[in-house]
């Protein structure tokens, strides 16, 4: 048990120091592609925006001086032969161009055909017959008159699509180098993680064996102290009352002693996967029976209603002391957490599959939904308070949880306070 708590503890930390590192390193990403974004297209768009206005200041100067012939070539040509521009009149008649490539141009003069975007910066996209993606970026600028009125408009674009295919490279390569990192972090976390967890592992490995230990130690003391009693309890010749009840006194504590050291040395046990199991034919119905038997006398102290719903005879394969135990822990419990003049019912009944199970309920205090979560921990306890008085160690349900867990079966709760408790054990598949 030790080893599975240390090794979820520590895989818990790998998985948070991994998410952490994922979404930092996501964050890293989804900024470094946007910088890069705005830094490509910003410079793309400061080119398209300076050669719109360089056609348009020559474009007015030809208007001006229409015995002049332009060079394309010396005037409008890009050193980028990407870039392309053409120039309308306001009646839509084409008065000079550097023209696109052939592919996309009869897309570009649609989009010009129906422009929208004012004397903005657009990015305009279009899919090949390949299924490649070109891009296109495109702005345009008014050529006034000297009067200023309207006279012209100039398109000018540049076909982005490579920039943008090495954005998205980019953006792959720097996504799998995240991943990598990732994949590297995660195997740094695993081993910060371990070795945060070595301190603490070797403080319930100290705290372990000493309850092992101690276990062992009080055992025979404490059987020494319980026969001493017993015989002084048997003694004729102690008359005084006084003396009679220090002697019961004493046995009681010395047998809640004894409880507690056996629970203890349980545990221990299960710890060092030192507690077997030896397992036998019996009938469950039969141990129920004879279990909550046991626990009548304690029951009618308090008026309790204990009722036994066994019905029908199975014969299952298991170790029938560990049985009898996890029973009687289950009853011992619901008898002390239930009100006096409550009532008890263990219902045995076969579950799907082949799986026997049997059910403890009460109509007692009832547990929270926070505490459930932790009713099968060590040393926990719903109700300090009434667990002192009680005599309650908190060791109970981790025992009983234990022993459902050597039987590979399976022990849930279902409760509501004010309105009573009910565990359910499904144990392993019957004998037939």
């Amino acid at each position: 048990m030790a080893k599975s708590l240390f090794g979820t503890g520590r895989r818990q930390l790998t998985i948070i120091y991994s998410i952490v590192m994922f979404f930092f390193l996501a964050g890293l990403i989804f900024g470094m592609h946007k910088i890069l974004e705005w830094s490509i297209t910003s410079e793309q768009a400061r080119e398209l925006v300076d050669t719109a206005g360089n056609v348009a200041e020559a474009q007015a100067y030809f208007n001006q001086h229409p015995g002049i012939v332009s060079d394309d070539s010396l005037v409008y040509k890009s050193t980028n032969d990407r870039l392309f521009f053409y120039v309308f009149d306001d009646q839509g008649r084409l008065l000079n161009f550097a023209r696109a490539s052939f592919h996309i141009e009869p897309f570009i003069l649609d989009v010009i055909q129906n422009w929208s975007g004012g004397d903005d910066v657009i990015v305009v996209g279009k899919s090949g017959e390949n299924g490649v993606k070109s891009r296109i970026m495109m702005t345009a600028q008014s050529v006034k008159t000297a009067s200023g009125e309207h006279a012209q408009m100039v398109y000018v674009g540049k076909d982005v699509t490579a920039m943008y295919n090495g954005l998205e490279k980019a953006t792959y390569a720097i996504a799998l180098l995240g991943m990598l990192a990732v994949i590297a972090a995660a195997g740094i976390c695993h081993i910060l993680a371990g070795r945060a967890m070595v301190p603490l592992k070797e403080a319930y490995e100290k705290q372990r064996q000493f309850a092992a230990d101690a276990s062992h130690e009080l055992r025979t003391p404490l059987a020494i102290v319980m026969a001493s009693s017993e015989i002084l309890q048997n003694d004729k010749s102690v008359t005084s009352p006084f003396l009679k009840q220090v002697i019961d006194d004493v046995h009681d504590e010395v047998k809640k002693m004894a409880k507690l050291v056996g629970d203890l040395l349980v545990v221990a046990r299960g710890d060092n996967k030192a507690l077997k199991l030896k397992p036998s034919k019996f009938e469950l119905s039969s141990v129920i029976e004879q279990t909550a038997r046991l626990m009548q006398p304690l029951a009618e102290q308090k008026h309790i209603k204990l009722a036994v719903d066994a019905k029908g005879k199975v014969e299952i394969q298991a170790d029938e002391q560990r049985i009898r135990q996890l029973v009687l822990i289950l009853i011992d419990n619901a008898v002390k957490y239930t009100q006096d003049g409550g009532e008890v019912r263990v219902t045995y009944r076969k579950a799907e599959k082949g799986h026997v199970s049997f059910a403890v309920s009460d109509t007692g205090i009832g547990i929270s939904p926070e505490d459930q979560e932790r009713v099968f921990d060590r040393f926990y306890r719903v109700d300090k308070a009434r667990a002192r008085e009680m005599g309650g160690n908190g060791l109970g349900l981790a025992i009983a949880q234990e022993i459902v867990r050597l039987h590979k079966g399976r022990i849930s709760i279902a409760s509501e306070l004010g309105k009573g408790t009910t565990f359910l054990v499904e144990l392993g598949k019957k004998m037939k």
